[in-house]
Parts: C-alpha cells; sequence; structure tokens
C-alpha cells in the first residue's frame, strides 16, 4: 500500500492537501487531509494525473524528414521507440497515442504484456492517405513508396473501407486519415480525401468501435471532416467561425499541436513563406477562436522520435497552451479531457480509476514550466512505481 500525500489535482479541480491511497493497480481512497494507513509507503509532492499525448510517432528516425519516415527500418524504428516509450514514461506520461507509424501496434501490445517499460500506447497503426498526398514520399517509384510507407493509400469509398479493415487487422485501436495534406508548392495546401470517402472511414470505424483523427489544414478538410463524423481533429489549422461552431456543436475535440510549430521544418523558400503564414495566424486568429468557442482541447505535440521533435520534451505542448488557457484548464487538456478525447478510463484521480498518477517536484497548477522532466520525481503505472526524470537522471 502506497500513500501519497500533498497538493492534489484530481484531473477536474485542486485539493489543498490530501492522501491518495493506491492498492494493487488502483486508486483505493482519496481524502482531504493527511491520512496514512498503518505501514504504507509515504511520498510526498504535488500529486495528479499521468499526463497524455494525444497526438505522436514512433517514427524512430534521426532525420525529421518524410523520406526518413518512410525508409526507417523496422528493426531500427522499434530499437530506438522502446527507449523513447521508458523516456515518456519517466518524463510522466503514462497515456499516448501514435497516429501512424510501423511499430507503434507492437509496442503497444509488449507495454500490455509488461516486456517493455512505458505509457499506455493507443495506435493507429498504419494511417489512412490518398495516392499523392501528404505522406507519399513521391520521389520514390509508387510500388516502393506503398511497399516502404507507414500509410495505406486508398482512393473511393470501398477502397478506404478495405483500408480500415487492414489498420484493424494490424491491431489498431483509432483510425488515423488525412483529411488533407501540408503545404506545397504554389502556397496551397495538399487536398486529402473527399467527403465520400471520409463518411466511408468513419462508417467503417464507428462499426467497429474505433473513433477516428482527422489531420486536417484548411477550411475544406475541416468542413469535410466535420461532416463525415470524425472523433478529433488533429492540427485544425484554417479555424473559422463556422468551423469552430460545428466543432463545438458536435462535441469533436480539438488537438492544436502547438509544440509541432515551434521547431522549424526544413522546406524550399516558397512553402516556408506559406508556412510561417500558417503557423503564425494557428497561434493567433485558430487558438482565440479555438478558446472563444470553449472547445475541446487535448494536447498532442506531434513530435516524431528525431532530435528536432525528441520525446521526453512532450510537455511543451501544456506551456504552449498556457498562453491561451489558465493553469487548471491546461491540465485538464493534458489529462482528462486528453483521455476523454482518447477512450480511455483515465486521467482522474479518483476511487476505482487505474493508479496512473505522477509525483512533481513543485505546483504546475501555479507554473506549468514544473511538468518538466527534471521535474518528476515518481510515475505510478498501474499502481508500479517508476522513478521520474527528477531522480533517474539525479
Amino acid at each position: 500500500m502506497i500513500a501519497l500525500v500533498g497538493k492534489i489535482f484530481d484531473g477536474e479541480k485542486i485539493i489543498e492537501k490530501g492522501t491518495v491511497i493506491i492498492e494493487g493497480d488502483k486508486i483505493s481512497r482519496v481524502v482531504e487531509g493527511e491520512e496514512i494507513p498503518p505501514n504504507a509507503e509515504v511520498i510526498r509532492g504535488f500529486i495528479m494525473p499521468g499526463m497524455v499525448d494525444a497526438h505522436l510517432h514512433f517514427f524512430g528516425v534521426e532525420e525529421d524528414t518524410l523520406l526518413s519516415w518512410n525508409l526507417v527500418s523496422e528493426i531500427d524504428a522499434a530499437i530506438r521507440s522502446t527507449k523513447d516509450m521508458e523516456k515518456l514514461l519517466r518524463s510522466g506520461f503514462t497515456l499516448v497515442r501514435d497516429l501512424g507509424s510501423k511499430v507503434a501496434v507492437n509496442l503497444d501490445k509488449l507495454q500490455r504484456k509488461g516486456e517493455i517499460i512505458g505509457p499506455t500506447v493507443i495506435a493507429s497503426g498504419y494511417s489512412l492517405a490518398v495516392t499523392g498526398g501528404n505522406d507519399d514520399p513521391k520521389d520514390l517509384p509508387l510500388d516502393m513508396a506503398q511497399r516502404l510507407s507507414y500509410s495505406f493509400y486508398c482512393d473511393s469509398p470501398w477502397e478506404c473501407r478495405r483500408a480500415v479493415r487492414l489498420a484493424i487487422r494490424q491491431g489498431a485501436r483509432v483510425i488515423k486519415v488525412y483529411a488533407s495534406g501540408a503545404f506545397s508548392q504554389g502556397g496551397v495546401i495538399l487536398q486529402g480525401f473527399t467527403l465520400d470517402e471520409l463518411k466511408a472511414i468513419v462508417d467503417e470505424s464507428h462499426r467497429n468501435g474505433l473513433k477516428v483523427a482527422s489531420h486536417a489544414y484548411g477550411k475544406e478538410a475541416l468542413m469535410t471532416s466535420i461532416l463525415a463524423g470524425v472523433d478529433t481533429i488533429e492540427h485544425g489549422l484554417g479555424l473559422d467561425d463556422e468551423t469552430a461552431a460545428m466543432i463545438k456543436e458536435k462535441g469533436i475535440c480539438y488537438i492544436p499541436t502547438l509544440a509541432a510549430y515551434e521547431i522549424p521544418f526544413p522546406t524550399n523558400p516558397e512553402v516556408k513563406q506559406f508556412r510561417e503564414e500558417l503557423v503564425k495566424r494557428h497561434f493567433t486568429d485558430d487558438m482565440r477562436l479555438a478558446t472563444s468557442y470553449n472547445l475541446k482541447i487535448a494536447t498532442g505535440t506531434d513530435y516524431v522520435g528525431s532530435k528536432e521533435r525528441p520525446h521526453g520534451q512532450n510537455y511543451r505542448e501544456a506551456v504552449l497552451l498556457s498562453r491561451y488557457m489558465n493553469n487548471i484548464e491546461v491540465l485538464k487538456a493534458t489529462t482528462s479531457v486528453a483521455s476523454e478525447c482518447l477512450g480511455v478510463k483515465s486521467g482522474y484521480i479518483k476511487e476505482g480509476y487505474p493508479a496512473d498518477v505522477i509525483i512533481v517536484n513543485g505546483d504546475p497548477s501555479r507554473n506549468i514550466e514544473d511538468l518538466k522532466p527534471n521535474n518528476i520525481l515518481y510515475v505510478f503505472k498501474n499502481g508500479r512505481k517508476y522513478k521520474g526524470y527528477a531522480i533517474y537522471e539525479g
């Protein structure tokens, strides 16, 4: 039995001083004040649910380029990503969602068996994209690109249904789609699936009990995603009043992945200028609309495990969100709200909930920067105690 004593954020509110009792893999009691059972191990600090990154990739690459993401071998990706899993856990993340990679489904299985250390992984398996779309490495011949890719390419409603089934066959627990591409020559956004294709993907996914996460840049992709009935909007650049109101009405989660845009992305000057304009708008107008319409915002970094976007620094999304939301709202976005968006019973300090809990040196309800890895003292994953980076690296 373990007694955690200190200031508590329970996923909804602050308890100035309380005690959390962990027995086995569950939280057995939460009480106000200090109430320590006999023979319990006592740990003191700021207590909160484990953090969630609702959008990342276990690419296991050194260079952060489209070609590298596709050419990396599964062996290299698996070895590097296994190390990244441990980094994430010791940094305070107990739940992550991988939205397209070659190895995440297996990481999920191994973590659940207890064979590797890491957070729970909700993996999409291969993502779904159109031929010639966002993650199609067009420098390669088509047959080679399709063989090496971490995406299934599909180009009609029935092909899209089959692609969903292929992802489910891999072991997917969510379906990732590209409603658009990203930035391309000439200052335009590459388009992705049509509305009919997206509707087929959503219908087939929901028939099988899986949520759909949609990569959406620009109004057209936002509208087709909303009308098709996706569950989460990823990135969401180009939000306006009409789309924000529709997202709110339908209860779709909005995952702005601000941390991904902190980092300059290598590209040609024409695309760079267009990208910078949209990113600037994302950090101003998009986020202003998202907060003014009180959208259900969750933390997601789009980190991939590269030198530029390293796993272990995923707390940066919470820091960036604190520009637009108060600290309690940010803590919700990275725990309870993110867990709800992923459809997982997690993100709360409540009796009967899984003992996925972190102990922080500091007070992130006052200073979000206190969520950085060097402040994570202990991480409990299903009741098992791990040293956080504050101790593990110290």
